[in-house]
């Protein structure tokens, strides 16, 4: 498992694709929380929090995550090497757990010099940071990125066509994050509305924002990745 997590970790840095990827993430959320005026500027909330960074994180994951894993099934059934993989003594959820935790790990590594806003913002506070929040952001962040790379990964297997695999992924995350609020928004009944709310990932990821880890929001999270992780190990086992 170690050896194609490397592989695929290597493969994604091994082009230009990788680092503009990457650069482009930072250079959006940098010129958002720092330079843009706006609802996610940082300094024009005149409070120390990070909560406008968690709140457009998830609208850039939205494109990042599918970017990040639109090739990682359909580029290697373009080439034919998905062939050779699946013709060695590996089970297919070995590759896709490997694969998920590539791609998890990747958007780690997007994630890593973010950090660098939490130490701004506590240098330039004077009560401090709220460490509950900046540790539930992330927390939600991490679990937000799993289920978007479980996604990915179902929509790469289901075609060997990247840009088909990217938008069905992204069309698939929006929908999951926003749609269920979208159809909330369409009922009065208060009963009604709460349970449309519940079903969608916004929900879950504003309350660990919040810094509030329910175990319940966990679970949640956890069910949808290993749903579409288990979908994604039936798709190729058919195709295999």
């Amino acid at each position: 498992m170690n050896y194609l997590i490397r592989k695929e970790i290597i493969g994604f840095f091994s082009s230009a694709m990788g680092y503009v990827i990457l650069f482009v993430w930072l250079l959006a959320v940098s010129l958002m929380l720092w330079f843009f005026a706006g609802e996610y500027n940082l300094l024009d909330g005149g409070y120390a929090t990070l909560r406008p960074f968690f709140s457009l994180a998830p609208v850039l994951f939205l494109l990042l995550v599918p970017a990040t894993t639109m090739r990682m099934f359909a580029e290697e059934k373009r080439m034919g090497t998905l062939e050779l993989l699946f013709s060695r003594p590996i089970k297919i959820s070995t590759i896709v757990i490997s694969k998920f935790w590539a791609a998890w790990l990747l958007m780690l590594i997007a994630l890593f010099p973010t950090l660098l806003y939490v130490l701004s913002i506590y240098l330039l506070s004077v009560a401090g940071v709220d460490w509950g929040e900046v540790i539930g952001g992330y927390c939600g962040l991490l679990c937000l990125v799993a289920t978007f790379v479980s996604f990915g990964l179902f929509t790469s297997s289901l075609t060997s066509n990247q840009l088909i695999a990217f938008l069905l992924a992204a069309l698939l995350s929006f929908t999951t994050f926003y749609g269920f609020d979208l159809v909330a928004s369409l009922t009065n009944i208060g009963s009604l509305h709460n349970d449309w709310v519940e079903w969608g990932i916004q929900a879950h990821y504003q309350s660990m924002i919040r810094g509030v880890i329910d175990t319940r929001d966990l679970f949640y999270f956890a069910s949808l990745t290993l749903t579409f992780l288990y979908l994604t190990v039936q798709v190729n086992l058919r195709k295999r």
